[in-house]
This record gives C-alpha cells, sequence and structure tokens, in this order.
C-alpha cells in the first residue's frame, strides 16, 4: 500500500476555487490508477477524478467536467485536484485514491487517504 496525505480542503463560497494536494509515500508512476472520491454526508461515495499514470488518460465524474482539472507533479510524488466553479453540492469529504483500477468503483482501490473536508457555502 502506498500512503496518501490529503490537504488543501477549507470553506469557500460558491463559485470559488480550491487546489487539493496529495502527498504519496512512493513513485505514483507505480499506482495504475490514482485519483480522488468524495462522500458526502448520507451519500455513498463518488468516484471524481482519476489519471491512470502508464499514459496520462484522466476520467472526470460528468458532475464536475469542465470545473475540475487533475495532474500530478512527479519530481514531487504529488496528485492534486483543482476545483473551480465551486457549487454547493460540491460538499464533501475528499479521498485521495490509488492502486485501483476503475474510478467508478471506490472497492477497486486499495489505498485510501485520511480525506479532507471540503465545504461551499451558497
Amino acid at each position: 500500500q502506498v500512503q496518501l496525505v490529503e490537504s488543501g480542503g477549507g470553506l469557500v463560497q460558491a463559485g470559488g476555487s480550491l487546489r487539493l494536494s496529495c502527498a504519496t509515500s512512493r513513485s505514483i508512476f507505480s499506482s495504475s490508477t490514482m485519483g480522488w472520491h468524495r462522500q458526502a454526508p448520507g451519500k455513498e461515495y463518488e468516484g471524481v477524478s482519476c489519471i491512470t499514470t502508464s499514459d496520462g488518460y484522466t476520467y472526470y465524474a460528468d458532475s464536475v467536467r469542465g470545473r475540475f482539472i487533475i495532474s500530478s507533479d512527479k519530481a514531487k510524488n504529488t496528485l492534486y485536484l483543482q476545483m473551480d466553479s465551486l457549487k454547493p453540492e460540491d460538499t464533501a469529504v475528499y479521498y485521495c485514491v490509488a492502486d485501483g483500477s476503475n474510478c467508478r468503483k471506490a472497492s477497486s482501490f486499495g489505498s485510501w487517504g485520511q480525506g479532507t473536508q471540503v465545504t461551499v457555502s451558497s
């Protein structure tokens, strides 16, 4: 398993931006798929965005496409999620995930960070 440490969450007004960071304990290229899942109160996990380290393929949930961008810094072993035009419905705990195969399925990821809270006020 890889250790994942998220940061960058917080409280922001609707329309604002946040950037989440996920520091990893080893080269992110050792994980086939990495990304972000989120869980809002009373709801199931939702695959927000993922990147396949072998070819750079990116996935975005329909709910965030066009507003969020996933990226990585190989030298820093860090994964990022730039979140723009935030909406109240984006409020959730965001988890960095790794060692997975299917961004849509939380159960496919073997490594999880501790989570960071994102709250968007209206």
